[in-house]
């Protein structure tokens, strides 16, 4: 198994823009399974929001792309192919089932 220096965190937004963090997830796979979708409970429903977020840290995210369309969310994420965090296919992945959000 692989330890992860990154995470993901999923917000749902309300009608003014502001989130409420409904899941956090390390794998673009449980990403995609289980956090694309809107929960219960979780005030806000009139927006998703997606941060990546360095493990152990208190700086800014590294990258925010919200609904609808994420924009920038393919270029953003690029680097990590490179550190190893994320693959070409992981990436693809995601932007399809975030075009599906849409």
């Amino acid at each position: 198994m692989k330890f992860r220096k990154i995470y993901w965190v999923t917000e749902q937004l309300d009608e003014a823009g502001n989130g409420r963090v409904s899941g956090v997830y390390t794998s673009v796979a449980d990403l995609i399974g289980r956090g694309m979708a809107m929960k219960e409970g979780v005030p806000g429903a009139q927006g998703f929001r997606l941060s990546l977020v360095q493990l152990d840290s208190t700086r800014p995210p590294l990258g925010v792309w919200s609904s609808p369309g994420f924009d920038g969310i393919e270029h953003g994420l690029q680097e990590y192919v490179g550190t190893g965090e994320l693959t070409g296919t992981e990436i693809e992945n995601l932007c399809e089932a975030l075009s599906s959000k849409v």
